[in-house]
């Protein structure tokens, strides 16, 4: 499972924005079933960032989430995050794929 969570970031707060990314992939990196997390910044758009994690499964990814650190820690970060979907899955695993409130 792939997580892609894209963050707006102005300039001026990237500094800060770092230091919330940094303290909340020290979380994640230990958490069971992290495969790989990346953070980015777009080449062209300085502003726009993305982090971008791989899980062993989407049960995972919900308990790395779930615990007291994660919420004080990695919560605050990712309520930062551009609202939209962020969860991927290869399409074979994913059977019917109904959007929400459909």
């Amino acid at each position: 499972m792939i997580v892609l969570t894209r963050f707006q970031v102005p300039e001026s707060e990237a500094p800060e924005f770092l230091a919330k990314a940094a303290a909340a992939a020290e979380v994640l990196q230990a958490r069971p079933g992290l495969l790989s997390l990346d953070l980015a910044r777009n080449i062209d758009d300085p502003q726009l960032w993305t982090l971008t994690t791989r899980w062993a499964d989407v049960g995972s990814y919900r308990r790395a989430l779930s615990g007291m650190e994660s919420k004080m820690v990695v919560v605050p970060m990712l309520s930062m995050a551009i609202d939209e979907p962020s969860a991927y899955e290869r399409a074979d695993l994913v059977g019917d794929n109904v959007p929400r409130g459909a």
